[in-house]
């Protein structure tokens, strides 16, 4: 029998009765007299920014189901150097006011970290159900698992849908404050950008020799036509996709939003498949191999665009390296809270580093 999967790390030091409090202290500075209820955690909260739910109660508020995003606590060894919640509460009312997309109006922004302990903002929250993370979609006993083929293929249209159409339907000009500082083409500065993310990662700490390799690998492979740069969601995936049904209603987590060219984005968003599929195998189960295949993702996106996905291996490669540098920082703050313990060869803390070497020897496709 294979084994099961590590258990999930902790994902927060706060304690969400004291935030509520301190919530409702906040509020009734913007809204005096506004009760908050109905204060929880959700289930699928991350590992970077922290969310919180709540209701208010107050004749005149613009909304009364929230969810709060709360920058991380910068003394719980963060996953990213920086959170900049002012960045992401604008680029979700950019893209609410530019395109069609669902994405939840943005109400309240706070950048002082006095109340809460960290900047935040509160949007409005839309009802519905989320693919799972823990224990992934790709594993048995879950709605999307359970759900037939051709409800998941309504699913997966819908969600490339939406790919295609914040690429197509924002102005790519408005995204240009989302350039890192640096020189070169907005592909470079992210890969740049990268590049002194995982410097950060690993400062004092082992260094991971795959991901170096890959980050060598990329330069070999680095395309000779980058395309035009637009709006990136930057996390792109199902996970950040609010269902009702099999039909979006919500898309979220904007805090990883770039200027890059199309395919960061696409890429991203078959790897992250890839990488819950390659995890189910592993722990020996069929998974979705029919599921947000590469092929029907590239070929519906140029379908729905015009634009054909090129590059492709570069950018696979380049999201799986990305998704490696986080998985690192993931597994050393474990070592922080003594969650694991350091083995002497770091690449094996990267939960795919079998399939991240793959690709740097051209194998994995």
């Amino acid at each position: 029998m294979a084994a099961a999967p590590a258990p999930r790390p902790r994902t927060s030091t706060r304690e969400p009765e004291e935030l509520g409090r301190r919530l409702a202290a906040w509020l009734d500075t913007r809204l005096p007299g506004a009760q908050v209820t109905d204060v929880r955690v959700p289930a699928s909260n991350g590992m970077s920014s922290e969310t919180l739910l709540f209701d208010i109660e107050h004749p005149d508020t613009p909304v009364r189901a929230c969810a709060l995003r709360l920058a991380a606590d910068p003394a719980a060894y963060t996953v990213f150097p920086t959170y900049d919640m002012a960045r992401q509460h604008r680029v979700m009312g950019l893209v609410a006011a530019h395109t069609d997309l669902p994405v939840p109006r943005v109400h309240w922004l706070e950048e002082d970290p006095g109340p809460l302990g960290a900047p935040f903002f509160v949007m409005a929250r839309a009802e519905g159900r989320v693919p799972p993370d823990v224990m992934p979609y790709t594993y048995e006993g879950n709605w999307l698992h359970a759900a037939s083929d051709t409800e998941r293929a309504a699913l997966q249209e819908a969600s490339i849908s939406l790919l295609a159409r914040l690429h197509d339907q924002f102005p790519a000009k408005e995204a240009e404050f989302l350039l890192p500082e640096g020189a070169g083409s907005p592909l470079r500065r992210h890969v740049d950008d990268q590049r002194a993310y995982y410097a950060w990662v690993v400062r004092g700490l082992a260094p991971s020799p795959l991901l170096e390799r890959a980050f060598d690998r990329l330069e070999e492979l680095w395309p000779e036509d980058e395309g035009p740069a637009v709006l990136n969601w930057g996390d792109a995936r199902i996970g950040n996709v609010v269902y009702d049904g099999f039909e979006p209603v919500a898309v979220l987590d904007w805090e990883m939003a770039a200027y890059a060219p199309r395919e960061v984005d696409l890429g991203w968003t078959v790897y992250l498949h890839r990488f819950f599929q390659d995890l189910t195998v592993g722990f020996g189960q069929p998974g979705l191999p029919d599921f947000l295949r590469r092929t029907d993702l590239e070929r519906r996106y140029a379908e729905l665009t015009g634009h054909t996905p090129r590059d492709m291996e570069f950018h696979t490669l380049y999201a799986a390296l990305r998704h490696g540098i986080v998985m690192l920082r993931i597994a050393y703050r474990q070592a922080h809270f003594g969650e694991v313990v350091i083995p002497a060869d770091p690449d094996g803390l990267i939960l795919h580093h079998a399939g991240l070497a793959a690709m740097v020897q051209g194998t994995y496709w």
